[in-house]
């Protein structure tokens, strides 16, 4: 067993976008002062980043096993119309919106796992092409149904409670719901076999096959549970502002892209961690909000989010590469 020392640590793969997250923030601290570390400023960020690393999550274990789902940007906005119109618009109990909304992520999820295996189109053309027939069916059914594009909807005190209501100072209770999810995350890569599949899948696709993994049901698998968790999102959205309405939501799709190659997971598949993730999607959080408690010109927010994610992911990557170098040393010199 390899000995816990600071040279160990310094190669884990998790540990360059630990210290990305540590750069950002004291960059943030010094330049934003009181109001960042404040309880209302560590909830901005920490709520920003809740909503986006619940989805950051599985599609970082689609990109490990070599796949992307960009159709989450359609799915948080159409989840959360979802909702609206079944449990707003028409008012049926808050308990059939959130299974019908929950449901629809399933399929979504279902339709875009199959098209990929059964295709063998990559996996990027054809959650575009669901992108923007979400999108489009979204828009197209508000009007039909509910003549409007924006909808509110009151919901009844337990569903607040459980998926819409602050804790403390302006704490989202979703950060729970996040904390909780990564736990959950964290035994299914790390520590469960279907972990290794999902590696195995992103290394070698026919030598997984061959090997005896079912690759097309875990491919399915791992759409599903990435839409499901941007339906979830959106579902939450609408019970906390009580209100939805037809937008792109396209931020999500960067946002979360960023997020995980942070954390460090490749484009190419076959690498991450779930730990990784988890402090990529702190790093994009604290960024994308630690610039309105700093006395920078706002017109300048753009150009600071680029340079300090950027140099967030360099410092992963060099870790990364130490990493690997030392696994290949061990092996040359067994």
């Amino acid at each position: 067993m390899e000995k816990l020392s600071i040279d160990n640590l310094m190669r884990r793969p998790e540990m360059g976008a630990f210290l990305g997250m540590v750069f950002v923030a004291v960059f943030f601290t010094i330049f934003g002062g009181v109001l960042f570390l404040s309880p209302n400023g560590i909830a901005s960020w920490l709520n920003v980043a809740a909503n986006l690393g619940i989805i950051a999550v599985p599609i970082g274990f689609l990109m490990i096993a070599g796949e992307l789902d960009i159709s989450i940007g359609a799915m948080v906005p159409a989840s959360s119309m979802c909702i609206a119109i079944v449990s707003g618009y028409y008012g049926l109990p808050i308990a059939v919106g959130i299974i019908a909304t929950l449901a629809f992520g399933a399929l979504v999820g279902l339709i875009n796992g199959l098209m990929v295996i059964r295709t063998a189109v990559p996996s990027l053309i054809v959650t575009m092409g669901t992108l923007f027939a979400i999108a489009g069916l979204m828009l197209f059914l508000s009007i039909v149904l509910t003549k409007t594009t924006s909808l509110s909807m009151m919901s009844p005190a337990w569903a607040k409670t459980i998926f819409g209501s602050y804790i403390g100072s302006g704490f989202q209770v979703m950060i729970v719901w996040w904390l909780v999810l990564m736990a959950l995350y964290f035994f299914f890569l790390h520590l469960s076999p279907w972990g290794n599949w999902v590696f195995a899948l992103g290394g070698d696709r026919i030598s997984a096959r061959n090997a005896g993994i079912p690759t097309s049901k875990l491919t399915v698998g791992l759409f599903i549970l990435s839409s499901l968790s941007a339906a979830f999102v959106g579902m939450c959205q609408t019970i906390m502002y009580s209100s939805a309405q037809v937008s792109t939501g396209q931020s999500f799709i960067f946002n979360t892209i960023i997020s995980v190659v942070v954390g460090g997971v490749l484009l190419t598949g076959g690498f991450g961690s779930v730990i990784g993730i988890f402090f990529g999607t702190i790093t994009f959080a604290i960024v994308n909000q630690g610039i309105f408690y700093t006395g920078f010109d706002r017109n300048l927010s753009s150009l600071i989010i680029g340079v300090m994610l950027l140099i967030a992911v360099l410092m992963n990557n060099t870790f990364r590469h130490m990493a690997l170098n030392h696994t290949t040393r061990k092996k040359g010199a067994k």
